[in-house]
């Protein structure tokens, strides 16, 4: 009956673990609405040099009457896109935590420079003639995740000329993207054939949750700072350096041409290079909603093991607990965990953690005085609440470990139980039990 009460028990466990998801939903939101209104995560790829060109194609046309043949010449203009021979990034990242009601979402402002050099476009293979490529009319462009998370304007000093940037329509087809454009008026390339045409880009962002880089260049180095604490670095390349401290981190990556498969110039339409990005997270590590999930997942283990206190206690010293009170103890078991969600919503995981153990651990040891009318097998009670929710707080706040840790506890914890029942006539107690 015992073990079937420890499964009942399990029906207002899983009712919590939805009240947590429920809340962790809300959290959600808050955070994708903070995100909509501050700035979304951050997406970078360019600048890319972008030069038009002429293609000419002909055709022959045939007079019915006559049939006279004569060839007409039309001419379309395409693009060509060149990425940096040398693209060196550095970015800044200060963040925040925004509070909405009970719940909170990290936002981060950056300042990031971009600079480096394009070399001399090359048309060489391509059955261009020289006359066709519109060196006065080409551009820089950028892909970035939103508009709305740039702040101020943002300019490009090439070629010792400083030139803005201008919102862009997405485009369709080919050249179709998720991400939004940014693009300067054309600009004048007839005096740098032949050169290498170096280029400087300063651009501010507000934004939430990630930033991620493409490293479209021959060479790419880049660099970041922050004083984010929790920094969770993925993406296509991982940093070479990084340094993580209580006050922040820093992070370099330095990535050649050779490490990844992509070209350094197309023609006609502009690839989605974003699987090459790096990226950074700025994550809450581990936050609440996730701790009392993780907490909630060992509540069978919590109440099946303190009912085994209880029948063990009940089995050596001969006093008979009703099954009714084997229920009160277990109901106040599944109150810590709503005390738990609840308190935690208003002050650390930590804080709510210690308050809800010592009020349900309280309870128990003076119910159980009045069911064992002592003070040696309640003290004892409380001893072992107290090491299993200890035992618990650590595993939760463990990452690497997590799962070390608890097989040794449980480990230990079937042994001492094991050692604690060798001697038990479960015979006798069966008959004693029943009758």
């Amino acid at each position: 009956m015992v073990g079937l009460l420890t499964l009942v028990l399990l029906l207002p466990l899983q009712y919590v673990k939805s009240l947590i998801w429920e809340r962790q939903e809300l959290q959600e939101k808050v955070s994708n609405e903070l995100s909509e209104q501050w700035g979304g995560a951050v997406y970078f790829y360019g600048p890319i040099l972008k030069v038009p060109y002429k293609v000419i194609t002909e055709a022959e046309i045939t007079d019915r009457a006559t049939k006279q043949v004569t060839i007409k010449r039309t001419a379309e203009t395409d693009y060509a896109y060149f990425f940096p021979e040398e693209l060196k990034a550095k970015a800044n990242v200060t963040t925040d935590k925004k509070n909405r009601g009970n719940y909170e979402s990290t936002v981060f402002s950056s300042t990031m420079n971009f600079n480096g050099y394009y070399p001399t476009p090359d048309f060489k293979g391509r059955n261009i003639a020289p006359e066709n490529i519109m060196w006065d009319k080409a551009t820089v462009l950028i892909r970035t995740g939103g508009l709305k998370s740039i702040k101020g304007a943002v300019a490009i000093k090439l070629n010792g000329a400083l030139h803005a940037f201008e919102p862009v329509a997405k485009e369709e087809g080919n050249n179709a993207f998720s991400s939004s454009s940014l693009e300067t008026l054309p600009i004048s390339l007839v005096d740098t054939v032949g050169k290498r045409i170096p280029f400087n880009l300063d651009i501010n962002y507000d934004g939430t949750q990630q930033i991620s880089i493409v490293p479209i260049g021959k060479l790419t180095e880049a660099t970041m700072t922050s004083n984010w604490p929790h920094p969770d670095f993925n993406g296509g390349f991982l940093p070479e350096k990084k340094s993580i401290t209580d006050e922040g981190f820093s992070a370099s990556w330095k990535v050649s041409h050779l490490n990844r498969a992509f070209s350094q110039q197309y023609f006609t339409s502009l690839p989605d290079l974003e699987q090459y990005a790096f990226s950074t997270n700025f994550i809450i590590p581990n936050d609440q909603y996730q701790q009392n999930e993780r907490a909630a997942k060992y509540g069978f283990l919590v109440i099946g093991l303190t009912f085994l206190i209880f029948f063990l206690i009940q089995t050596i010293s001969k006093i008979s607990i009703h099954l009714f009170q084997y229920g009160m103890i277990g109901v106040a078991l599944i109150m810590f965990y709503t005390l738990l969600i609840s308190i935690t919503e208003h002050s650390s995981f930590a804080f709510a953690y210690l308050i809800s153990g010592i009020a349900v651990v309280v309870m128990i040891s003076l119910y159980s005085i009045s069911i064992l009318k002592n003070i040696k097998f309640p003290a004892f009670i409380a001893a072992s609440l107290t090491a299993l929710y200890t035992f618990i707080y650590v595993i939760i706040q463990l990452e690497n470990y997590a799962l070390l840790a608890g097989s040794i506890g449980l480990f230990f914890i079937l042994g001492a139980v094991m050692y604690a029942s060798r001697k038990i006539d479960w015979g006798n107690t069966a008959a004693v039990t029943s009758k």
